[in-house]
């Protein structure tokens, strides 16, 4: 991974490196993360690493536009949870504010963290989504992280981001938004009881560089679901040697009940295996992709890595 010599404030943030810890028993610098968060200088020019002991946090988590260089650190054996059950209902009907953690900054980081929102999906009900995490900062990392929810539990809404070794567990649309994303893998679990869809991307414009791309991840879970369905009219999210169980539908991708969509999304496949891979029954605008086709996907490149991902193994990290 890069060592960020194209990138100057990263450069000068990580060379001055700060760290908090939080933990519940009081044995560290603060119980909440929420108060640590707060001690946090706006524009900030340095990279401060929370380190939070393993527990279980119940508590909305906000990091605004205005702090930056924040990293999360769990250990690896236990990591510690943060939870909340907000719904889009019992925040004014707004998804963007039932996150149970809600990252605006640039250069975040988060490793060993589990984030969750315990919401249940109810079928047929009005403002169900709850968001596990919300990420709308650009240069966003996750590593060895995990999201648990049930609608909308992961909204990956705008920026550059990546996850690596992270599990994703939702019902409907449980990876959502117009994020330009690099998940690496990556285990996304289903747990729909009908018919749902794991991704809704909404890139709204051919000329947008957003989309998902998904390499060397596992999709699995329970009941059927389409891999991605158009949330945007040029909805974008490829599949890379990527293994899918039975649950994937045949028909593999949606179109929200729009066809005027299916000449504009990009839905690529590109050398994936497992029973739910199988191309026959596919909608005929998939896009099984070449070599060439499949390159610009399959590289931290596709997120402008190289100038900015760091190597976590830098942060000492316990497991």
């Amino acid at each position: 991974m890069t060592s960020y010599s194209s990138d100057w404030k990263l450069r000068t943030a990580e060379m001055n490196r700060m760290e908090i810890t939080v933990s519940q028993d009081g044995r560290g610098d603060f119980t909440t993360i929420g108060e640590a968060i707060h001690t946090i200088p706006f524009y900030n020019t340095r990279r401060v690493v929370l380190r939070i002991n393993s527990g279980v946090y119940r508590e909305k988590v906000n990091i605004p536009r205005t702090m930056r260089f924040v990293t999360l650190v769990g250990n690896g054996s236990v990591p510690p949870t943060i939870t909340g059950n907000d719904t889009a209902s019992t925040v004014g009907g707004r998804t963007f504010q039932s996150a149970t953690v809600a990252v605006d900054a640039d250069y975040f980081m988060a490793i060993n963290v589990k984030f969750e929102n315990t919401a249940p999906h109810v079928v047929g009900t009005v403002g169900g989504q709850a968001v596990a995490l919300r990420i709308s900062g650009t240069k966003a990392a996750f590593y060895n992280c995990s999201f648990y929810g049930s609608q909308d539990t992961l909204y990956d809404h705008k920026g550059l981001h990546y996850f690596s070794n992270c599990f994703i567990q939702g019902s409907v649309d449980f990876i959502f938004g117009y994020g330009t994303s690099l998940y690496e893998n990556c285990y996304l679990n289903s747990v729909t009881k009908k018919v749902a869809s794991v991704t809704a991307q909404k890139r709204s414009n051919s000329s947008i560089s957003s989309g998902f791309s998904f390499k060397n991840c596992t999709v699995s879970g329970s009941g059927s679901i389409y891999l991605g369905r158009a949330w945007g009219d040029y909805s974008r999210v490829v599949f890379s040697y990527t293994y899918m169980d039975k649950v994937v539908l045949s028909q593999g991708w949606s179109d929200w009940g729009k066809t005027s969509r299916d000449q504009k999304v990009y839905y690529g496949e590109y050398k994936c295996d497992g029973a739910g891979a199988k191309l026959t029954g596919r909608v005929p605008w998939v896009r099984v992709l070449t070599d060439e086709e499949a390159l610009p996907f399959i590289g931290t490149y596709f997120i402008d890595g190289d100038t900015w991902l760091i190597n976590p193994s830098s942060y000492h990290i316990t497991s």
